[in-house]
């Protein structure tokens, strides 16, 4: 009998990489890198998700001292940040796979305690984040930011590009800049946060000035074949929201294509939830018809809805986030239709190097 065709393991080539199949380990905030260092349970945990011709994504590093906004999470502004990228992304390098770099800034999702001197976070506008209650019922305060002025874009956006020109030293393939999910970039671009009158205010054009200007700047420091970006036009997470989400995604993806991107990460609208069950809605097909180079939709997917998505041209590679945290194995079971590891989200941000991190079985484990 003929084995089931599978079209997230069929070979794609994204520029000049060769991926041997089409799930992406998505982008995964896990607060291990003390210090904001990267540390070595890293080159365990990427090396284990990591299989000849597959593709990966980084944890979200910082990309100044001003840019974090919560514990344990990695940066990439500082010399010693670079060196402790390096054997991680071998580790990574040595199993065959592509291996990319978010780079963030969190801007107003912060608060003073990881800001250098104690200042007031930054960001588009003077307006605070409202309480966050977390997935273990504690509540994320956040301080009033500091609202940037123009001439002071200039130098974020240098630190955008001076952090790409890090990661590649530290021996990244690429670099995803990530302009989702209500950080820095996004308080720029969504209308529910970006409450300017100047030239970064106001139309959509204006609102994504800024974001364009640093894609630009990392894009001429490293090449845009070696440059991506996450977006989330949709979604409503730390207070930002668009009262037009589909005209700005659109306006964000025509320009990005423009520019000659080599790929555009979006994550789908929400999860519905139908007769008892939830159920992924599919609100990214303008965006994904609109840009010319490689598209990876993300948010919720499982195995039946990634083939889907594959097969049908939705999608040319579709990342996966939990269930590759809970199985570093995710390509291999998917290919072969095996049972899933659940995951426990109450280890997804303990510090602890092990635990909830490099401990989740492989099929082939006794564990």
């Amino acid at each position: 009998m003929a084995q089931e065709a599978v079209p997230l393991l069929t070979p794609y080539k994204m520029g000049k990489f060769e991926l041997s199949h089409r799930v992406v380990l998505a982008p995964l905030t896990r607060q291990r890198s003390y210090g904001f260092v990267a540390q070595p349970h890293a080159a365990v945990y990427y090396s284990q998700r990591a299989t000849k011709g597959g593709f990966l994504i980084s944890e979200a590093a910082g990309v100044s001292d001003t840019a974090q906004g919560y514990p344990g999470t990695p940066g990439i502004w500082t010399k010693e940040q670079v060196e402790a990228w390096k054997p991680i992304v071998k580790a990574v390098h040595d199993k065959g796979a592509v291996f990319f770099c978010q780079i963030w800034h969190a801007g107003r999702v912060s608060n003073n305690g990881f800001q250098p001197g104690g200042k007031d976070p930054i960001s588009s506008t003077d307006r605070a984040v409202g309480s966050v209650v977390q997935y273990d019922d504690t509540v994320s305060v956040y301080t009033t930011p500091r609202r940037l002025r123009a001439d002071e874009l200039p130098q974020m956006v240098d630190d955008f590009r001076l952090a790409a020109r890090n990661a590649i030293e530290a021996g990244f393939d690429g670099v995803e800049i990530h302009a989702a999910h209500g950080y820095f970039l996004e308080q720029f671009m969504k209308d529910s946060v970006n409450d300017r009158m100047d030239e970064y205010g106001g139309s959509i054009e204006n609102r994504c000035r800024f974001p364009l200007e640093v894609v630009k700047a990392v894009v001429d420091e490293i090449g845009a074949d070696r440059v991506g970006i996450r977006l989330s036009p949709h979604v409503n997470f730390m207070d930002c929201w668009d009262s037009n989400p589909e005209a700005l995604g659109l306006y964000s993806v025509h320009a990005l294509d423009k520019i000659g991107l080599l790929f555009c990460h979006m994550v789908e609208p929400r999860m519905a939830i139908v007769e008892g069950h939830q159920k992924l809605q599919h609100g990214l097909r303008p965006f994904r018809e609109a840009f010319k180079g490689t598209f990876i939709a993300a948010g919720g997917y499982d195995r039946e809805e990634g083939n889907k998505a594959v097969d049908s041209g939705y999608t040319d590679l579709v990342a996966y986030g939990r269930l590759f945290l809970a199985n570093p194995d995710l390509p291999r079971r998917f290919l072969i239709d095996a049972p899933l590891n659940y995951y426990d989200r109450m280890t997804f941000f303990t510090p602890d190097p092990v635990v909830g991190y490099t401990d989740y079985p492989f099929l082939d484990s006794t564990a």
